[in-house]
């Protein structure tokens, strides 16, 4: 069967695009498509040295994962950035806006190339049995600008569950995540968590471990520029081996 993979960040660019067609016999694992993954051109050094993972249908696999022809495979380097939003704004005013953003009850996700506003996502979570709304904001600093890059439906759709989860572990009254992908410019967020809770101490638990789990689940990339525009990749971690247990 022959499958394409999907590929960001520095192995795009070493790739020279931003998928590949590898042929896999029937019954072929993520293990037997990296091997072929290291024989395309521009690919070996990295599928050798690097801790990449497989996303397999936008959820992390283990090597032992089957794959079958029609199966969306990515492969996702180390992870670097982290949060959502999408081609168009949403009408924060309403828990219920469309235009392609994950919005589940009393929570919303988006990758997006606009700019973040911390007031209106606060806004956004704003309740009236709320006695807490904890906003976090993360910025670009010490460089020129960040410039974010995204497998961006799977970012949306991790976002997006990791913030149910927290609404539900943590008692919260509504969760919201937004992040940027393209170029951030110093001093602006390149990503933002906004939570409300009855409470201070759930409000504060649950922000915390929305971001953190952001930047450590979500398939987001960034590289530092200088005022010049060049710039390096920024070293990440690895992505999970597998899909987080919910």
């Amino acid at each position: 069967m022959t499958v394409t993979v999907r590929l960001f960040a520095i192995l795009r660019e070493r790739a020279g695009r931003d998928s590949v067609e590898i042929e896999l016999p029937e019954g072929a694992t993520v293990r037997d498509a990296f091997e072929r993954l290291a024989a395309a051109p521009g690919l070996g050094e990295l599928v050798e040295r690097m801790p990449l993972r497989m996303a397999v249908n936008r959820e992390y696999a283990s090597d032992d994962t089957a794959i079958a022809p029609g199966d969306e495979l990515a492969v996702i380097p180390p992870i670097s950035g982290g949060a959502p939003g999408s081609e168009q704004p949403l009408d924060l005013g309403s828990p219920q806006g469309d235009q392609g953003l994950r919005v589940e009850g009393r929570t919303h996700a988006s990758v997006t190339e606009e700019p973040l506003s911390a007031e209106e996502l606060s806004r956004w979570v704003a309740d009236p049995g709320a006695g807490a709304i904890v906003a976090f904001q993360g910025v670009t600093r010490e460089v020129a600008s960040l410039d974010y890059e995204a497998y961006r439906e799977m970012a949306e759709e991790r976002i997006a569950a990791i913030l149910v989860e927290c609404v539900e572990r943590h008692g919260l009254l509504a969760a919201a995540a937004e992040h940027r992908v393209g170029r951030v410019a110093r001093g602006e967020p390149g990503v933002i968590v906004a939570v409300s809770a009855g409470h201070r101490e759930e409000a504060f638990a649950g922000a915390r471990e929305a971001i953190d789990r952001i930047k450590a689940e979500a398939p987001l990339w960034k590289r530092e520029l200088d005022a010049a525009g060049e710039g390096t990749w920024v070293p990440g971690e690895a992505a999970p081996e597998q899909e987080p247990s919910r």
